[in-house]
């Protein structure tokens, strides 16, 4: 065995008995853990939470969307649509029409609400798992009837509020029942009706095929129409608000977004569409949850700084202690470099120690918690989970370990120099 790293572990523990210094080493070793253990921990719940918003917003929300300020023609977006689908990664392309519009319950209905109404097409959902899920009752049709009614889809707590009932069809000989009957008034029908103040501006009446449940800022204030119905309500004639991108790999969204400027700014569009991302659509709410994140993540790290504190303390009580041993090592040409180099090696050993238990008990935990959800959450039912989500990183890991490593060996830094500067001659002649 090196030399340096024998001295190194006969210095930390004694095989004699327990001294002070030991016992520091051994505080030492139980606070890096812990920080170790508690930033794996927090850091994967944080990452668990942001997987969760994100794929709660995407079951929606598209991959990648294109705009244009006042609407895509229909021709531009016929061309800007094969441009995209030709793309790699990308999945689908489906235009859509957006606008807020009044929602009308019933005819002498006292609660109204503004709600967002996305008019998509019909089959533009089809086999996105995560909304077949969302859907709650009905389902989620938004074409016309024989009868010549169109569909609209409305959030859970929205329809709950209003006092609304989907459509229901017949299964199994026992009768069905047709959904409620809403109205949706567009701003331009509101202005139209300024001429004639008395009467109620016009609106499109809707039946309503199903509810979905997702956050509460979707529930309470999305509607989704067919496209045709949407353009026919924000006059739109046949422009559309923009393109939506559903992607085989949601990662590839950044990628995708910087093919398609180029792609575009080639043919001279560029100034006439953004392209965004899932992540531009909802920046500030991303932004919060990482600074969230890594604001825990530096509280946390201060665990590990105490841990180190007490690192420099055991190390210099262990060269005030060794002092004549190191002075004899000098003696005997053991090197000035050596010598601080079996303090620093100290350091490393505490802090492999404190690392390696944390990281057992860190992701055990982690683990433990993504298997069974054993920790609830107290108000699951407004989240949609029952437990604390888990997604385990192994960049953030490494991160931990590099961190809680590089803090033990700069605690070791000034025990070590002070070890190196000692005199042999008079660290040997000390009492």
């Amino acid at each position: 065995m090196d030399i340096r790293l024998l001295l190194a572990r006969r210095y930390l523990v004694s095989r004699r008995r327990v001294s002070l210094i030991s016992v520091i080493a051994g505080l030492s070793v139980a606070g890096v853990a812990v920080g170790v253990a508690s930033l794996i921990v927090v850091l994967s719940v944080m990452n668990g939470f942001f997987a969760f918003a994100r794929d709660l917003m995407v079951s929606l929300d598209p991959h990648v969307r294109i705009v244009a300020v006042g609407g895509i023609p229909e021709d531009s977006a016929r061309a800007v649509r094969q441009l995209a689908g030709r793309l790699d990664g990308v999945a689908s392309v489906a235009p859509y029409v957006e606008g807020k519009a009044l929602l009308v319950g019933a005819p002498n209905a006292e609660v109204n609400k503004v709600v967002v109404v996305r008019g998509v097409e019909p089959g533009a959902f089809v086999g996105n798992r995560s909304l077949d899920t969302a859907t709650v009752q009905g389902t989620f049709d938004l074409g016309r009837t024989d009868a010549g009614g169109a569909g609209i889809v409305l959030g859970a707590g929205m329809a709950s509020r209003l006092g609304l009932v989907p459509f229901t069809p017949s299964v199994d000989g026992l009768a069905g029942y047709p959904g409620s009957s809403v109205t949706l008034v567009s701003a331009q029908a509101v202005e139209a009706s300024i001429a004639n103040p008395f009467g109620m501006p016009p609106g499109q009446r809707y039946e309503l095929r199903g509810t979905f449940e997702m956050e509460a800022a979707y529930d309470q204030s999305h509607a989704f129409v067919a496209l045709p119905e949407a353009q026919r309500l924000f006059r739109m004639n046949e422009r559309v608000s923009g393109l939506e991108l559903r992607l085989h790999d949601l990662n590839d969204a950044e990628a995708v977004k910087a093919t398609l400027q180029r792609q575009l700014a080639a043919q001279g569009l560029a100034g006439r569409y953004a392209v965004l991302t899932w992540y531009d659509l909802h920046a500030a709410l991303y932004g919060v949850m990482r600074l969230e994140k890594w604001g825990a993540s530096i509280i946390l790290l201060l665990i590990v700084v105490v841990a180190a504190f007490n690192i420099v303390g055991s190390l210099t009580m262990i060269v005030i202690e060794k002092r004549r041993d190191v002075g004899v090592l000098a003696a005997m040409g053991l090197s000035r470099q050596k010598i601080r180099q079996v303090f620093l090696l100290e350091g490393l050993l505490v802090g492999l120690v404190g690392t390696g238990l944390g990281l057992v008990l860190g992701l055990g935990l982690a683990v433990l918690q993504k298997a069974t959800g054993f920790v609830k959450l107290s108000s699951g039912d407004a989240f949609l989970i029952a437990a604390y989500p888990v997604e385990i990183r192994a960049l953030d890991v490494a991160m931990i370990v590099v961190a809680a490593l590089g803090l033990c060996v700069l605690a070791a830094v000034y025990p070590a120099r002070r070890a190196a500067r000692q005199e042999p001659a008079l660290a040997v002649s000390q009492p």
